[in-house]
């Protein structure tokens, strides 16, 4: 069966569908990891995109269950350039095309993806359709046209939890402010001793604070930080009263609760290998990230300072306050997919945490 991807600029891309017949549509996007499919799938950041892959050969080595940041696929849609059909890893329980067939996503492969990335660096990031089967190419590419945008008001409730709950790990109680998080930083501050209590999106700050928490972590979800100003008001009464970690769009977050503003990158950063500079020790680090959105570094305010830059293009990728516990980075320490590097992070806000447990 044939398939097309059709961006809103009326750039068609054919391709051969796998995966779910039908059609879907969302913001088109590239990532550059080699590995991790199955974690881009399923992180809740994606949520509303239709993801292109530039590694050519994905799928070879399957579907787990132990692997995915959530409970199923959070994409629109799925491009690759070769969908491999007969997986081999000893981990393996099933093939690419069976997941995203089971949970109704279509996908595309036989498309030059690099040459996708090529056209969404030039022209940026841009909504799309992705069709299967018999389709009129002329009515998709007006649709493609006129597709809303995304919008945080309607993704992170998409993604958060209606209820809060808690998973046992430790000692150390650890409030988990939930706009669409991973797995694996769930998982990471379990093995730092932490019990994490995860609460929803539209959760308050008294909320929060009654819990009676030791440190709280704002976590990393899709869409434009401005389309959630519950979550800004939230962590501005948090300032102060809890040490405080943002991550990606926990990050954006903290920003805008310190004063700051935030912008959307012309085409993001997702991917495995970004380089990033620890401005405090001059160390560099390779990261895993993925957003659209960054922090303007003449926006904050004196008492917010930047700590990491971006080397590929001088973009912030992380800040601390001077007097405030509490810090942020735009990059994802837990990696899954990508590099451990900077692990050293979640150490950094268990000794917070631990200072805040002495007072």
């Amino acid at each position: 069966m044939r398939g097309f991807l059709v961006l809103e600029d009326g750039t068609v891309y054919s391709g051969e569908a796998f995966g779910y017949p039908g059609r879907s549509h969302g913001e088109v996007v590239f990532n550059t990891s080699m590995t991790g499919y199955q974690e881009i799938l399923t992180d809740p950041s994606y949520c509303g995109q239709i993801v292109a892959l530039t590694y050519p050969l994905i799928g070879n080595y399957g579907i787990n269950d132990e692997d995915l940041e959530s409970d199923g696929p959070r994409v629109a849609g799925f491009v690759v350039h070769e969908a491999c059909p007969r997986p081999s890893n000893w981990r393996s329980t099933g093939s690419l095309d069976h997941y995203l067939r089971e949970n109704r996503i279509p996908a595309l492969q036989g498309v030059d993806t690099r040459a996708l990335t090529r056209h969404l660096r030039r022209r940026g990031t841009m909504r799309g359709i992705l069709a299967t089967g018999e389709v009129d190419l002329e009515e998709i590419k007006a649709l493609a046209a006129t597709r809303p945008a995304l919008s945080g008001a309607k993704l992170v409730p998409a993604v958060t939890n209606a209820k809060p709950y808690t998973v046992e790990g430790g000692p150390r109680r650890v409030v988990l402010y939930n706009f669409g998080v991973k797995e694996n930083i769930i998982r990471w501050l379990r093995r730092e001793g932490c019990t994490v209590t995860v609460m929803p999106a539209r959760s308050t700050a008294a909320a929060i604070l009654a819990l009676n928490p030791e440190g709280v972590v704002v976590s990393n979800g899709p869409g434009d930080p401005k389309d959630v100003p519950y979550g800004v008001a939230t962590v501005r009464e948090l300032l102060g009263r809890v040490p405080l970690m943002g991550i990606c769009l926990g990050h954006q977050l903290l920003a805008l609760a310190l004063g700051g503003d935030t912008y959307k990158l012309p085409f993001g950063h997702r991917g495995g290998n970004h380089p990033v500079k620890d401005l405090s020790t001059g160390r560099v680090y390779i990261t895993s990230q993925n957003h659209g959105y960054a922090v303007r570094a003449d926006s904050l305010p004196t008492g917010a300072v930047v700590s990491h830059i971006n080397l590929n293009d001088g973009t912030v990728e992380g800040l601390r306050h001077r007097e405030l516990p509490a810090f942020s980075v735009q990059y994802h320490p837990e990696s899954s997919p990508g590099p451990t590097d900077s692990e050293y992070l979640f150490h950094e806000f268990i000794r917070l945490v631990d200072e805040h447990r002495g007072q």
